[in-house]
């Protein structure tokens, strides 16, 4: 049986708008992975990113993003119970791939994954190891995903700050990851969170979020009008701050989604 919203809504759908970069930043080969499909009402959004210095990143990211999207169109479900079938998936698949190709058995992935129920106006994600989602509301951050590493570990003991998240040099030991046995479980939202027009998502992985902070997010999302003029606005941020640092930069994924009223895009 499909998992249906519990929430209702006799408006018309939300209308959403994406736009979505990647490139390999400094490094030789691009090893995040990222994907989009929409079935009537309903829309799922992925990004994932192959753990860094593991052969076979590339591949892992691709098999976690493909994994999920064939389930989502498969079966089209909206609920955190759906979401966490789609994730539990990624995970099998991704074991299966390691069995069968030994020189694979070690790689693995984040993943982030957004659920839209445009019809009923509500939001779900879920989430594995350092690839983040935001969500913002003109100009203001309302939710974010917390990273699942050693250093935000420290920073929730108070160990550290939040601010070491971006500059830490062990921020890049993740507790979670799809592809790591005994990896601590995917992260999913336990209920549909209320969405509407004006609302904007971001999907990133560390590359993305290392060099722009929610306070210039937020600030980009306040001056753009458009999902890619906000992308184009914080990329540039992204961009000259990691030149300004003089280290190799990882590779950099982001996908944003704009969220609008049916009657507002129609008079556009």
């Amino acid at each position: 049986m499909p998992e249906q919203s519990l929430l209702s809504n006799t408006a018309a759908p939300l209308l959403l708008s994406l736009a979505q970069l990647s490139h390999a930043g400094g490094r030789q080969v691009n090893q995040d992975s990222w994907g989009s499909a929409q079935q009537d009402d309903l829309s799922c959004i992925i990004v994932s990113d192959g753990v860094g210095g593991e052969y076979g990143g590339e591949i892992a990211s691709n098999v976690v993003v493909h994994a999920i999207m064939e389930m989502f169109v498969e079966e089209a479900s909206f609920g955190p119970r759906a979401l966490q079938s789609y994730l539990d998936c990624a995970v099998a698949q991704l074991n299966r791939r390691q069995a069968q190709i030994p020189r694979l058995k070690d790689m693995s992935a984040t993943v982030a994954t957004l659920l839209i129920d445009q019809k009923n106006r509500c939001a779900l994600w879920g989430h594995m190891g350092d690839t983040r989602i935001y969500q913002f509301r003109r100009g203001q951050l309302l939710h974010y995903t917390k990273d699942h590493s050693l250093i935000q570990q420290f920073v929730d003991a108070g160990h550290c700050s939040a601010e070491q998240l971006r500059r830490h040099p062990r921020r890049s030991i993740l507790c979670a990851a799809v592809g790591v046995e005994g990896s601590a479980p995917a992260e999913v939202t336990p209920n549909p969170v209320p969405i509407q027009g004006g609302d904007a998502f971001l999907l990133c992985t560390d590359g993305f979020w290392e060099w722009i902070s929610e306070a210039e997010m937020a600030q980009a999302a306040a001056q753009a009008d458009s999902a890619q003029d906000w992308l184009t606005i914080m990329h540039a941020i992204v961009e000259k701050n990691g030149q300004a640092c003089n280290v190799p930069l990882d590779n950099c994924t982001a996908f944003t989604i704009y969220v609008a009223e049916p009657q507002a895009a129609n008079n556009h």
